[in-house]
């Protein structure tokens, strides 16, 4: 092997090694803000505030399945798969004009939803067998079942909340 050749192996396994050993950065949620400038200054009237973030969902090992004594199909034959992700700070605020009839009384609207994690789980499927295992009264043939199917429903998991202001 050529000199530039063994130089250009050695370059590509050290970018290989620093790519698999730098370690990404997981964000929770990526926050964004809402333009309304653009309606503010088209209408003349003053618009809401709208920031939130957008939530990153990061999804878990599936389930592994389990053989059990006397089945052919694992069970699930399709697993479940969680996925997590967190609900970021969502903050709406609004003017609120004359809310008594006097424009001494102006004030702000609020509505904020708290960071909230948020976990769910994938519907996942459980199949039956047609068949048996082999059967030795019957000369090792397996015998005919009714097969069975079967749903895992899937989960949503979490408690997000909101808040409601006036000022």
């Amino acid at each position: 092997m050529k000199m530039t050749a063994r130089g250009s192996i050695a370059a590509l396994m050290t970018c290989m090694a620093a790519a698999g050993a730098a370690t990404p950065a997981v964000a929770d949620s990526v926050p964004v803000g809402v333009p309304l400038e653009a309606v503010e200054t088209t209408l003349g009237v003053p618009t809401p505030h709208v920031a939130t973030a957008v939530p990153v969902p990061v999804v878990g090992a599936p389930e592994a399945p389990r053989h059990h004594k006397g089945d052919m199909l694992p069970t699930p034959l399709l697993p479940v798969v969680p996925i997590a992700t967190d609900l970021g700070v969502t903050r709406v605020t609004s003017p609120v004009p004359n809310l008594l009839g006097d424009p001494s009384t102006d004030g702000e609207g609020s509505l904020e939803s708290p960071d909230t994690t948020l976990r769910t789980r994938s519907p996942g499927a459980v199949v039956g067998s047609p068949l048996t295992m082999p059967d030795g009264s019957n000369n090792g043939i397996p015998n005919l079942t009714a097969p069975k199917l079967g749903v895992i429903a899937p989960e949503v998991i979490g408690a997000p909340t909101a808040l409601l202001g006036l000022r």
